[in-house]
Parts: C-alpha cells; structure tokens; sequence
C-alpha cells in the first residue's frame, strides 16, 4: 500500500521510533507501514495522521488506476 508516512514524519520531526511511542506500536511496525508492507487499521491510520498533524488523504489516499 502506497503512502506518504515517511515524509510525513520526517517533516515532523519525528523518528520511526518516537511516533510509535507516541500511537503505541512498535518501530517495526512504522518501518512496515512507511514501506507498504503493513496494511494499518483505520485506527492506526488515523492516530498516526494525529500524531504528524496530516490528514488520511494526505497521508493514505491512493488514486484509482484506469484499467
């Protein structure tokens, strides 16, 4: 899954370690998300958008391919 995780942390400040403290997940598990190889829950998906101040489309939308 493509996201924008990464550079939302890093313009926050913040390292893989300190925003998993801050929503209660392991670093592994951010360093999965940021990667696209952990698909989060809409309540970690968003207390991650809390934690960076960005919202779910800045953060998680994908546009629709055409087929």
């Amino acid at each position: 899954m493509k996201n924008s995780v990464k550079i939302a942390r890093v313009q926050a400040n913040l390292t893989q370690h300190q925003l998993a403290d801050k929503i209660g997940v392991t670093r592994q598990t951010i360093s999965l998300i940021e990667k696209g190889k952990y698909n989060p829950t809409l309540k970690l998906c968003l207390d991650i958008c809390y934690a960076v101040n960005r919202t779910l489309n800045d953060l998680f939308w994908v546009e629709k391919e055409d087929d």
